[in-house]
């Protein structure tokens, strides 16, 4: 499946069917157990990534690519950056401009992450926005961020057992109204290919991601 039709899938899956999901596992509403661990594991992910920026961001651009509901918009405009925050669901967008705080730093775009109109960055983020991929769009997505930013911390899925499993479960049984189907990475490989390092492995539950940095 190209980029362009992943894309696609992804924005009417956040749009049409996931919307009221994502806005409650993104608050403090309660959630299912299954959903516990992914919100605790997108919580320790989100830290893990930007404890690889400065405390002060005074002064600093930065992209937050896949901003989703803006979590990570809010906490890089609390330390001081100037943040563009994308997504390519309109849904998500308005929810996370209704939850801004320091919404004067913060300028959200419904729109494609890798669009070159966005500018030029001294950081760019994409939690979980590039796990729905297949390694030529990975790599071109990193490509893109990495001339776009002096420095991109992005997750992918990493290949574990039980990935593995789901995403064949998920290429047998498939049905519309399921999440795109997340595609497991050998991180080693991917890190040699993108010029990464591996950062570290968040896994709670449910929840399974790898950070990876860039930097040109």
């Amino acid at each position: 499946m190209s980029y362009e039709a992943t894309r696609a899938r992804v924005e009417t899956y956040f749009d049409r069917t996931a919307t009221r999901t994502w806005e409650r596992l993104t608050s403090d509403a309660p959630v299912s157990r299954i959903r516990e661990t992914v919100r605790a594991g997108r919580d320790e992910m989100r830290a893990l990534m930007l404890s690889r920026l400065p405390e002060d961001l005074t002064g600093a651009r930065v992209l937050d690519a896949g901003c989703g509901t803006g979590q990570m918009s809010g906490e890089l405009a609390l330390r001081g950056a100037d943040v563009v925050a994308v997504d390519i669901s309109p849904q998500l967008i308005e929810i996370a401009e209704r939850r801004a705080s320091a919404r004067d730093r913060i300028r959200f775009v419904a729109g494609d992450m890798l669009d070159p109109d966005l500018g030029r960055f001294d950081f760019a983020l994409a939690m979980d926005s590039l796990i729905y991929y297949g390694p030529q769009d990975i790599r071109r997505a990193v490509s893109k961020l990495s001339t776009a930013a002096d420095r991109v911390v992005y997750t992918v899925a990493p290949r574990t057992p039980l990935l593995m499993a789901m995403w064949q479960a998920g290429k047998l049984f498939p049905r519309s109204d399921r999440s795109p189907i997340m595609v497991p990475h050998a991180t080693t490989e991917l890190a040699s290919d993108t010029g990464s390092t591996k950062l570290g492995r968040v896994s709670r539950g449910f929840y399974i991601s790898e950070a990876l940095e860039t930097r040109t």
